[in-house]
């Protein structure tokens, strides 16, 4: 039994369980908003191949032609569910059905978009050689990358020239090491971080 294998188990076995939820309460006020309940972006997954990546909609349509980084934690953008699905990383789950569909892995690098991709060196798009995920060492790295960029003078240097360049060091450190028991690991804290949200 693979790391496919779980993916497939977990992803299903979490919609079943979450649908349910989802519809009724988080959700439900997007399907009455502009664009509908759901933003599809595209992101670079394995092997460089392209894919759609899905979620729920936080921010007001044609608020990625204003950038594609969000800046600080009160980002104007971002609808008043938003913030709520956002908080609880709610706004992530419809992953579930790019891992369904072979696009994601529960764990992996997380996916980028084509323009900051085009920027990685040679060495950097090792990244490239594994599923992207649903969450990585460097999603829990940096929680509160928001608030970080919402600090910064220039948001986009900073993400490309640090940020980015700490994240793919810890993603390509993650390929050499990886297994199942590292993965649960990851998925643990994920948790964790998301039922310590909940109590603030």
């Amino acid at each position: 039994m693979g790391k496919r294998f779980f993916d497939l188990l977990f992803s299903l076995a979490g919609l079943i369980i979450l649908l349910p939820f989802l519809l009724i309460f988080p959700v439900t006020p997007l399907l009455f908003c502009k664009g509908g309940p759901f933003y599809s972006q595209l992101r670079v997954g394995r092997y460089g191949k392209t894919f759609r990546l899905l979620k729920f909609r936080t921010m007001r349509p044609g608020s990625d032609l204003q950038g594609q980084l969000t800046v600080g934690g009160k980002d104007p953008r971002i609808t008043s569910t938003g913030y709520f699905l956002r908080k609880y990383k709610l706004d992530e789950l419809p992953q579930l059905i790019n891992i369904i569909k072979g696009d994601m892995s529960l764990v992996g690098p997380r996916p980028e978009v084509p323009a900051y991709v085009a920027l990685y060196t040679p060495e950097q798009r090792k990244v490239l050689s594994v599923r992207p995920g649903l969450t990585d060492y460097a999603s829990l790295c940096y929680i509160n990358e928001n608030e970080l960029l919402g600090k910064a003078a220039d948001p986009e240097k900073t993400y490309i020239e640090e940020i980015m360049p700490h994240k793919l060091l810890m993603n390509m450190q993650y390929i050499d090491n990886q297994g199942m028991v590292k993965d649960f690991q990851i998925l643990w804290q994920t948790i964790g971080n998301i039922i310590s949200a909940s109590r603030t």
